[in-house]
């Protein structure tokens, strides 16, 4: 089973305004890498103070960094023809895309599922499905709202899911997982 988690931090409410993005890099069911690049964004040096106080990215960690248009050459062969896991990928694929288009850039050809949805089929009767609560009842340490220790933590969680399910290739994911691939 392989998949790429992705995880975005922003810095104001608007959907093409990333600041980081953090991916983990699942083949054959193990993590094998994580990076994550931190971005100018696009209405730098604004940041809005409460999503500052989400991730604790400022405006002088990423002056000097590339905005999303300089980085996407990098980033595209990440998600090129892959499979995406974000928690709540609503928000992440929303980012991805709002910025794209911003960029004017074209939308990869990748698929996508979202562990908070996934979550909630597998473990039923939980009181919240946020990333820090799965991780913490996983025993998963992380750095919550950083992007690679939040894709890190989805990846873990994902394989501890897929696991749990007897999940081994993207075929039987939707019926497994309980959760649709959707096409970005």
């Amino acid at each position: 089973m392989d998949f790429i988690t992705i995880d975005f931090e922003t810095a104001t409410p608007q959907r093409d305004s990333p600041c980081e993005i953090g991916l983990t890099v699942v083949r054959n069911r193990k993590i094998i890498q994580t990076r994550s690049w931190l971005i100018k964004p696009l209405y730098y040096p604004h940041f809005n103070p409460f999503n500052v106080g989400v991730h604790g990215i400022k405006p002088h960690d990423v002056k000097d960094q590339p905005d999303f248009r300089e980085l996407w050459p990098v980033l595209q062969p990440y998600l090129e023809g892959q499979f995406l896991i974000a928690h709540n990928a609503s928000f992440d694929m929303s980012v991805l895309r709002k910025t794209l288009a911003t960029y004017n850039l074209p939308l990869p050809e990748a698929r996508y599922s979202c562990s908070l949805k996934f979550s909630k089929n597998i473990w039923k009767g939980m009181h919240k499905y946020d990333l820090k609560t799965l991780c913490n009842m996983h025993r998963i340490d992380f750095l919550h709202h950083r992007a690679a220790s939040d894709a890190d933590a989805c990846a873990r969680l994902s394989l501890k899911a897929m696991e749990l399910t007897g999940t081994f290739s993207e075929v039987e994911f939707a019926d497994k997982m309980g959760c649709k691939i959707s096409r970005i």
